[in-house]
């Protein structure tokens, strides 16, 4: 059976100084990545930029507001991030040409959504695992107000937007399936940073297994050095997540049960990986016994063999 796909939506708010460390990660300003060991930056010349940012974040918003004549607070959310993604299976076997048609046909919904004015920037990633997109736009409403708070809105409001993105996106992939909605299971999303954390754990648990599945008597000597090393990268970066998880927490009270959970899951799947390597090699020693014993001389045998019957039926006479 086929494994549900979804598309994917989610939001985040930035206040001044945030937008330039969020414009960092996005635009690829930075050589390493320390924080996101999944970016391949060999890769990174294939991002695209369905609209192309005309200045620093901060400045093109500061720009927006200013142009705008809106009132502005010191505490004003002056930029949201929209992560635009989907399964990662979806992606499988899609060429670039169809990669960039799912984005364009999501930015279709975004821009019916929110005037394209605000934009500051639209960023395509495929240089990891998952390709997604980063939008991000300075929250005017059309009454010329800032305010992310009418734009993203409640859950309810949340639950609208999702509701009206799988919509559009089904017009064009009918395969795509409406997951639950927050207002239905009571469950408060992830920011999209978490979020992509999280994903790139399970796809980094999920590869560690795949290489633990395919180890055998003839490859373990190059094969489990490389599982541990995986194994150290992705038990550093869960620990790293925990620590993200609880800063969250403390900033939404309304996320203390989803991060509980996350927590209790990350923990569980961690165990997993361990059990699952030791259960392989306990498997190889016992494999790799049954090799040394096929590999034994057939006269050796015999004469094991012929020595350990002598020996029985000595045993039997003196028993006798």
């Amino acid at each position: 059976m086929a494994k549900a796909q979804y598309a994917i939506l989610r939001f985040a708010k930035y206040k001044g100084p945030t937008l330039s460390r969020i414009e960092a990660h996005n635009e690829r300003t930075k050589e390493a990545y320390a924080s996101n060991p999944n970016i391949d930056t060999e890769r990174s010349r294939l991002n695209f930029h369905p609209v192309k940012p005309k200045g620093k974040y901060r400045e093109v918003s500061n720009r927006i507001i200013r142009e705008s004549g809106c009132r502005v607070r010191k505490d004003s959310v002056t930029g949201v991030e929209v992560l635009i993604t989907a399964s990662p299976e979806f992606f499988n076997g899609k060429k670039p040409r169809e990669v960039k048609e799912f984005f364009d046909h999501a930015l279709e919904f975004m821009k019916a959504k929110q005037d394209a004015a605000t934009y500051i920037s639209a960023a395509v990633h495929v240089d990891e695992k998952t390709p997604h997109m980063h939008l991000i736009f300075v929250p005017l409403t059309p009454d010329n107000r800032l305010s992310a708070k009418t734009i993203v809105g409640n859950r309810k409001k949340l639950t609208q937007w999702q509701d009206a993105f799988h919509a559009h996106m089904v017009k064009k992939y009918p395969d795509f399936e409406r997951g639950e909605s927050a207002s239905s299971t009571g469950r408060v999303h992830l920011p999209p940073r978490q979020y992509k954390a999280a994903v790139h754990l399970t796809e980094q648990r999920s590869a560690i297994i795949d290489k633990i599945r395919s180890v055998n008597v003839f490859n373990m000597k190059t094969l489990l050095p490389e599982i541990l090393t995986d194994m150290d990268e992705y038990i550093r970066g869960a620990e790293g997540f925990k620590t993200q998880l609880v800063k969250v927490a403390r900033k939404n009270k309304e996320l203390e049960a989803e991060v509980a959970s996350l927590e209790k899951q990350l923990e569980s799947e961690t165990q997993s990986v361990l059990q699952e390597l030791q259960e392989k090699q306990r498997l190889l020693e016992l494999e790799e016994k049954e090799r040394q014993l096929q590999n034994i001389p057939q006269e050796i045998i015999d004469r094991y063999n012929s020595v350990h019957t002598n020996s029985k039926k000595m045993e039997d006479i003196a028993y006798e």
